[in-house]
């Protein structure tokens, strides 16, 4: 019988990540940082863990360098373990000169190497989602089914239908059919997979396991196809044993300024949809040895605090407050993002503008990035909804303002609609 040892995972670290821009200006898209302290790439490779896989592959390419450092600072097996994470950069070839042009072509660069791992069955992972999910569980699903191909399928709403690759699921649990994004009515209700009226179809995650052979030879027939879900499983059920495996937990596509910015500040409520919490699979990341925050005299209501944060007389509501944070006297924080930092600033070298947020801001539907100082008296409101605005000391995307990684906003700068 197959075992989780014979299984590797290969998580897709993403292009240029133009959704998520700035936030990925300085990085790429799975070395975000989301809900205080971890990055978007804790929470597959959390999942692999928690599941017993330990053969992990990461596939770089754009502004990679903060995401390679936290993955070699984080994720170490000792000795006496076969397990390992592994970096695969793009790289120039005798074979190839180009860059990734997809999901699909990123692995079919690997080839070489996924071969040598001698790994029986592949499973690919994006890089951007926030999920908590058992793979041991659909691994032995697709050894049950001995299916070519499973892909991870969750519920989807007739109002969602056109966001998601929908498919066609049989009775016996086979795909029959896929539509990318499917607009046309009619079509979408030859899609209809469920008996649920309110979420009747089911939707591709993104998260596909392959016998290691299948997968090898659809990337090398079909060299043009450079998608896994545009183009490889829509092949494949024509020509394979591909199962949809079902899913019905919490899940979220991180892939727009938008998306990031609703699901960090969700999981300031009481009762968040998704729970870090979990004693039984916990979300790993860099173990930092921070100090307590500390909080003076300040009104506080549903906020995320990281550790390492110095807060002193301020009013903070509905937001997170991230690693390192300092908020001084007479601020006023409120439906806002604030990353924190990377360090402290030295006293013995005092900075014209101290990292974090100064004192009489008021900050209201914001993303401040890592390392961003405000000086005194700063002013931010959120925009009209849709609105996107692009200026030298800060952007505006979806009516979200974000103040980019180690911006400088001078005193008394006001940035809201009307002064921008």
């Amino acid at each position: 019988m197959p075992t989780l040892n014979d299984v590797l995972a290969i998580i897709l670290g993403g292009g240029r990540g133009a959704r998520l821009y700035p936030l990925t200006k300085m990085r790429s898209k799975p070395a975000v940082p989301i809900a205080g302290k971890y990055r978007l790439i804790d929470i597959p490779l959390s999942n692999c863990i928690n599941s017993e896989i330990y053969r992990i592959a990461i596939l770089t390419q754009f502004n990679s360098v903060s995401l390679h450092r936290h993955i070699t600072q984080t994720y170490q097996f000792d000795a006496f373990h076969t397990g390992w994470v592994q970096i695969w950069a793009a790289e120039q070839t005798l074979q190839s000169a180009d860059w990734y042009q997809g999901t699909a072509d990123a692995v079919r660069k690997q080839l070489f190497e996924i071969q040598a791992s001698g790994a029986e069955y592949i499973l690919i992972l994006a890089g951007d989602h926030l999920y908590r999910m058992d793979y041991a569980a659909m691994a032995q699903y697709h050894w049950d089914k001995n299916a070519d191909i499973t892909v991870a399928v969750q519920p989807v709403a007739k109002e969602d239908a056109t966001r998601f690759g929908i498919l066609k699921r049989e009775p016996d649990g086979r795909i029959s059919s896929f539509a990318e994004k499917p607009r046309e009515a009619a079509v979408q209700k030859k899609f209809v997979s469920r008996d649920d009226p309110a979420r009747p179809f089911l939707g591709s995650m993104g998260i596909y396991m392959f016998k290691t052979n299948v997968m090898i030879d659809l990337l090398t027939y079909h060299p043009k196809h450079d998608d896994f879900g545009g183009d490889i499983i829509p092949e494949a059920i024509n020509s394979h044993e591909v199962y949809g495996f079902d899913f019905d937990g919490y899940w979220q596509d991180i892939g727009t300024i938008r998306s990031f910015y609703e699901t960090n500040l969700q999981l300031t409520l009481p009762n968040p949809e998704f729970n870090f919490y979990d004693p039984k699979s916990p979300i790993y990341t860099h173990a930092r040895f921070l100090p307590g925050s500390t909080v003076e005299d300040s009104k506080l209501e549903n906020v995320l605090i990281a550790e390492g944060c110095r807060i002193q007389k301020a009013e903070i509501t509905h937001s997170i407050v991230g690693i390192r944070s300092q908020i001084a006297a007479g601020t006023l924080l409120k439906d806002s993002i604030m990353m924190g930092a990377d360090y402290y600033t030295s006293e013995a070298r005092p900075a014209k503008i101290p990292i974090g947020v100064g004192p009489n801001c008021h900050i209201e539907g914001a993303i401040l990035d890592k390392n961003a100082r405000l000086a005194e008296g700063v002013t931010i409101r959120p925009f009209p909804r849709d609105q996107d605005l692009d200026r030298e000391l800060w952007f505006v995307r979806d009516g979200i303002v974000v103040i980019p990684k180690d911006a400088e906003i001078p005193a008394g700068t006001r940035i809201e609609p009307g002064h921008s």
